[in-house]
C-alpha cells in the first residue's frame, strides 16, 4: 500500500564509511575477527507500538535542506519466542513512515512524497542500543514541481540501511543522527542531481499502542 504526503526530498539516508590505509604492514596484516552480535529481547512480546517525530526532522539532498514537523510510523513487536535472539538483532516490520508539514529552502516548490514496500526496523542490544531502520528499494519517491521539477529516489538499487540508536525510557526514542540513503535526482534547473545521499536527523518517541501503560523495552 502506497502512502502519500506533501513534503521535499526526502532520502533518509545511510553515510558510507571511510577506508583508512595504515601502510603497508598494516595493509598485508590479516583483517581482526569482528565481535560477535550480542543477546537481544524486545519486549512486550506481540505489542503494537506507535512511533512519533519528536520536534522537528531535517532532510539535506546537495544544497537543498527540508524541515518536517510530523512524522508517524507503526508496527509490531513480534511474538515469542521471535522477540528473543541469543545472538543478534530482532526485526519488526513497520508501516511506510509518513511525512507531513515540511517546508524547503527551494521557494516557489511544491514537493510530494511516496512511500511504498516493505519497510522494518531492527534492534541490538548493546550500549548504545542500535536500531538500523531498513527502507526498501525505491520505496520512497519525491517529486517536486513549481520552480523546479525534480524526482528523486531513495535506495534506488537495494534496500538501504539506516543507522540509528534506541534508549529505553518512559517513553522510549528512537534517533536518527546524520543518517543517509543512497539517492538518484533526475530532472532541471534547480534539482540537486548532483546528490548521491541525502541526509536525515530526527528524533521519534516510541508509545505501547496495546498498552498504553507499558513501554516498548530493548535488553538483552
Amino acid at each position: 500500500m502506497s502512502r502519500t504526503r506533501t513534503l521535499v526530498p526526502l532520502a533518509l539516508g545511510l553515510a558510507a564509511a571511510g577506508a583508512l590505509t595504515l601502510g603497508a604492514a598494516a595493509a598485508t596484516a590479516a583483517p581482526l575477527p569482528s565481535a560477535a552480535a550480542g543477546s537481544t529481547t524486545v519486549t512486550p512480546a506481540g505489542h503494537a507500538f506507535k512511533a512519533t517525530l519528536s520536534g522537528k526532522a531535517t532532510l539535506k539532498a546537495g544544497s537543498v535542506t527540508v524541515t518536517c514537523s510530523v512524522s508517524v510510523s507503526t508496527g509490531t513487536v513480534p511474538a515469542a519466542p521471535g522477540n528473543h535472539n541469543p545472538a543478534g538483532p530482532v526485526s519488526s516490520p513497520i508501516s511506510a513512515p509518513t511525512y507531513s508539514s515540511c517546508t524547503s529552502s527551494m521557494p516557489g516548490v511544491t514537493p510530494t512524497v511516496t512511500t511504498s514496500g516493505a519497510w522494518q526496523v531492527s534492534m541490538q542490544n548493546g550500549a548504545p542500543i542500535t536500531a538500523t531502520m531498513t527502507v526498501p528499494a525505491g520505496g520512497l519517491v519525491v517529486k517536486t514541481t513549481g520552480l523546479a521539477t525534480c524526482t528523486v529516489v531513495a535506495a534506488p538499487t537495494a534496500a538501504a540501511a539506516v543507522p540509528g540508536t534506541w534508549a529505553n525510557g518512559a517513553p522510549p526514542s528512537l534517533t536518527f543522527t546524520n543518517a543517509s540513503v543512497p539517492v538518484k535526482v533526475t530532472g532541471g534547473f534547480g534539482c540537486p542531481t548532483s546528490a548521491t545521499a541525502s541526509t536525515f536527523n530526527a528524533v521519534y518517541t516510541v508509545a505501547d499502542t496495546t498498552d498504553p501503560a507499558q513501554q516498548i523495552t530493548v535488553a538483552p
